[in-house]
């Protein structure tokens, strides 16, 4: 049985499956880094924007399970038809992804963890999934259990399983290369197609489950210009010290709407903060959807907030933009009094997105698709 060292996952409606792996499985996790790592022996991969599954296939079931150790099957039901039609038993690793007109759209993904049976059946028909496959954990016809061995030999037996998926069925080998300046490439031309960034993982390594030790996360330094709608003060010093500055980005009818926050200030830049900001609060706020509470990454317990008049513009950085809201609070790296308020909109930061645009067949090329 392979080593396991992880956080104790919850088991949580998984059938028993004749697969000699433990469900759920912790899949193997990443540290994150500043650039590529030097050296060799590494192999790269683009970091897709979409969801961690694994894929439990035995005789009679499919299983999907989260990265959380959750039982994703019932949002996917196209995945799931479509993992029955492979023969033999197997276990994957990859991501579920969702492309619309060449871009990967995590908007769309999201849809899906809905608890209508009638709506994911309505969405998987109108926006499908697919699955890009990265790594080989179990095939009774590679050599049974692969955790073990290194990684260049489960994608060499991941690059033989593949040849048994149907050719309509929407399961795709990942890109993988050995080549630093391909990785390179994808990292600064496929940001603007919904990816993250780029993986790197040890070719000599075996399966990590649950820990970081042997594959590395560089992601894109996402910016943003945003007006400054409000603010929350800190909770240990409520109307003497701002904690947060609220964020907003004018939508296509001129309001501007609220989308998320900035935290995490020092002593020093709180102190300067209320200074610039006190003089403002009382003003118009946000024209559009405004805060209805605290935030969950908030560091005040109170809903309360104070609005200012929409005069300033800063730029911070961001992880992810979902559903015109930032996914994560955003670390604020500088004001930008050279910028209307008016210019920061919700058009400006889809076109440096990379979104809506025209159908592009980047992503296509990338995976041939079929």
């Amino acid at each position: 049985m392979p080593r396991v060292s992880a956080p104790k996952i919850a088991e949580t409606g998984f059938p028993k499956l004749d697969i000699p792996l433990p469900l759920p499985y912790p899949p193997m996790e990443s540290r994150r880094a500043e650039q590529l790592p030097e050296g060799d022996g590494w192999v790269f991969e683009p970091k897709w924007d979409g969801f961690r599954c694994l894929v439990f296939r035995d005789d009679t079931h499919v299983v999907l399970q989260s990265k959380a150790g959750q039982p994703l099957g019932r949002y996917f039901p196209e995945l799931v038809e479509a993992f029955r039609r492979i023969r033999g038993r197997f276990v994957l690793d990859g991501e579920i992804i969702v492309v619309r007109d060449g871009h990967l759209s995590f908007d769309d993904l999201l849809q899906r963890i809905h608890p209508a049976e009638s709506r994911i059946r309505r969405l998987a028909a109108e926006t499908p999934t697919s699955y890009l496959a990265f790594d080989l954990l179990y095939d009774p016809a590679g050599g049974r259990i692969l955790t073990e061995r290194p990684l260049r030999d489960r994608r060499a037996r991941l690059e033989v399983f593949m040849e048994r998926v149907p050719e309509d069925a929407a399961i795709y080998l990942s890109p993988s290369t050995g080549s630093r300046a391909t990785a390179r490439q994808w990292f600064t031309t496929l940001g603007g197609l919904g990816f993250d960034g780029v993986m790197a993982k040890r070719a000599d390594e075996r399966y990590h489950p649950g820990d970081r030790d042997a594959m590395v996360k560089v992601k894109h330094l996402k910016t943003a210009d945003c007006v400054v709608g409000g603010f929350r003060w800190t909770e240990k010093k409520p109307g003497v010290e701002v904690g947060s500055l609220l964020l907003g980005l004018y939508d296509a009818d001129g309001l501007l709407q609220h989308v998320g926050h900035a935290a995490s200030f020092t002593k020093e830049q709180r102190r300067e903060l209320t200074k610039t900001m006190e003089p403002l609060k009382g003003g118009a706020g946000f024209s559009g959807r405004a805060p209805g509470g605290p935030s969950r990454w908030s560091t005040t317990r109170t809903g309360e907030w104070e609005p200012v008049d929409p005069r300033l513009v800063c730029e911070v950085q961001y992880d992810y933009f979902t559903r015109e809201r930032f996914r994560h609070g955003t670390k604020f790296l500088r004001w930008r009094p050279d910028k209307k308020p008016t210019m920061c909109t919700f058009e400006a930061l889809n076109a440096e997105r990379g979104l809506p645009g025209k159908k592009n067949r980047a992503l296509d090329d990338l995976l041939k698709l079929r």
